[in-house]
């Protein structure tokens, strides 16, 4: 599997079809397995917190979400291909449709994550649903939430989406997967229930095409401000150091 190293972070070069293939052969092994989908932003936070480039380095698969990570590929001269968490989800919920595999939606506001299910319900009728529930409780990653564990551990998923943010989404998922011992399937999943959901617009696909879906999302989530100065501002020049600098990068 051949791998790009961006700011100390290993990410997989792989195709939607490539992942999928990976993620059926997880579903049929006795290990669990953990996604994760970063992008700019993660780079950033990481450079910030080891434990959590740490667990990115830990995953599976590591699959570039964000445009910004192709073009840092680019500029180091290497390729990447691009996968967003919302696609990776619909894609893998075709292909647990097909295995009759269940899946466990966990994260975003209240209602949202049904949400989700009802619109993925219209497309893949056959698609088994394990349960779905907001992650509005979920203050700290790292502790253990018994009642939580136990409700989705009866149901006995064998994929789980957890959409509860970047950093908090993996580090949840990095402390609590062996406890859920039915998940072959692990996947932080970011924004995408809003998305899915239609709590938030998706950028038109010219947009996403020409890198500029974080100006779009500046416009009508003024909010994410300082997010977009993470992606925009200080990753590229975090890029550009690292390669005139590449002694002083961990």
């Amino acid at each position: 599997m051949t791998k790009v190293e961006i700011l100390g972070v290993k990410i997989d070069n792989l195709s939607l079809q490539e992942i999928l293939e990976k993620v059926s052969q997880f579903l049929e092994s006795k290990n669990q397995h953990f996604i994760v989908t970063p992008n700019p932003e993660f780079l950033v936070a990481a450079e910030k917190d080891k434990n959590f480039k740490e667990i990115l380095n830990y995953a599976d698969i590591v699959c570039a979400d964000g445009i910004g990570l192709i073009y840092a590929a680019k500029f180091l001269g290497k390729i990447l291909w691009r996968t967003t968490g919302v696609d990776l989800l619909w894609a893998i919920c075709h292909l647990a449709e097909q295995k009759n595999c269940s899946i466990y939606f966990l994260g975003a506001a209240e209602g949202v994550a049904e949400k989700t299910v009802a619109v993925l319900k219209k497309y893949f009728p056959h698609l088994i649903i394990a349960g779905a529930q907001s992650g509005g409780l979920i203050a700290d990653p790292k502790q253990i939430e018994s009642r939580l564990i136990y409700e989705i551990s009866k149901t006995k998923p064998k994929i789980i989406f957890v959409a509860l943010g970047q950093v908090k989404q993996e580090k949840w998922i990095f402390y609590h997967l062996d406890k859920l011992p039915s998940v072959k399937v692990a996947i932080g999943v970011g924004g995408a229930f809003d998305y899915l959901a239609g709590e938030v617009n998706r950028a038109p696909e010219i947009i996403r095409t020409l890198g500029l879906e974080w100006l779009y999302r500046l416009i009508n989530q003024p909010g994410r401000l300082k997010r977009v100065i993470n992606a925009v501002v200080i990753f590229p020049f975090l890029i550009i150091k690292s390669k005139i600098f590449p002694k002083n990068i961990d």
